[in-house]
């Protein structure tokens, strides 16, 4: 299974973030498929950079965030955009077939 998760990077009191795609059955620091962006939360405010569209494809062909990436994409609002356009696809959809139907 693909996963959207977390990899720690950085010194022993300094973390710092990759999130990236990468096989469930890795370890956190092993080879991953795609780098998404960072999290750095030593920063105040917590810095977080992702790739919006790079996210929404990958959650498109079914790769699972973990919780954590999931609240940062949800932070983020790529959630909303990705509902928002199902929704819209949909709501035209079915506006269409009214117009069709009279």
């Amino acid at each position: 299974m693909v996963r959207i998760r977390l990899q720690r990077l950085g010194s022993r009191h300094a973390p710092f973030y990759r999130v990236v795609v990468m096989d469930s059955r890795r370890a956190q620091n092993s080879k991953f498929i795609e780098n998404l962006g960072y999290y750095n939360p030593t920063k105040k405010p917590e810095i977080v950079e992702l790739k919006a569209d790079r996210v929404k494809h990958w959650l498109s062909v079914g790769a699972q965030p973990t919780d954590t990436c999931r609240s940062m994409i949800r932070k983020q609002g790529i959630l909303k955009e990705i509902h928002e356009e199902k929704a819209g696809t949909k709501a035209s959809g079915d506006d269409a077939a009214e117009s069709s139907e009279s």
